[in-house]
């Protein structure tokens, strides 16, 4: 698997990161993005730096059939390193999980789970949810 590392909108980068730096890893695709915490410009789907809106900053493909208003489960994902990072679950995105295919522990919808903290995250979009071909492609 190959890896792009982007920073901001701009081209890649190989420095250290440095301490206010969020680096997160979309499975399968094993594209990794970095950004500095707080400084992502939002995209208007989801909370603002949710895992919905560094997806969109970074052009990677997560669904989102509700815009990100936590009324569906299409951007559900499953949070496999740094959920420590990520704001807690509320209760309207527990309701709305337990109506999700393939629930896990480690499920969340991407358009709640804000980063709240610099560090690494690692998740995985199931398989089920890569719908990579969309009425707005």
């Amino acid at each position: 698997m190959s890896e792009t590392k982007t920073q901001g909108s701009g081209a890649a980068t190989v420095d250290a990161p440095g301490e206010n730096t969020v680096e997160v890893t979309f499975l399968p695709e094993g594209k990794t993005v970095t950004f500095e915490h707080g400084k992502l410009p939002y995209k208007d789907h989801g909370k603002e730096e949710s895992l919905l809106d560094v997806a969109l900053n970074f052009g990677v493909h997560l669904d989102h059939a509700c815009g990100g208003n936590c009324a569906c489960t299409t951007c559900h994902i499953w949070v496999k390193e740094g959920a420590e990072l990520i704001s807690e679950m509320d209760d309207d995105e527990a309701d709305k999980l337990d109506m999700a295919a393939d629930l896990q522990l480690n499920s969340r919808l991407g358009c709640q789970a804000v980063i709240n903290k610099p560090g690494k995250v690692v998740v995985e979009i199931p398989a089920w949810n890569r719908n990579y071909v969309s009425e707005t492609h």
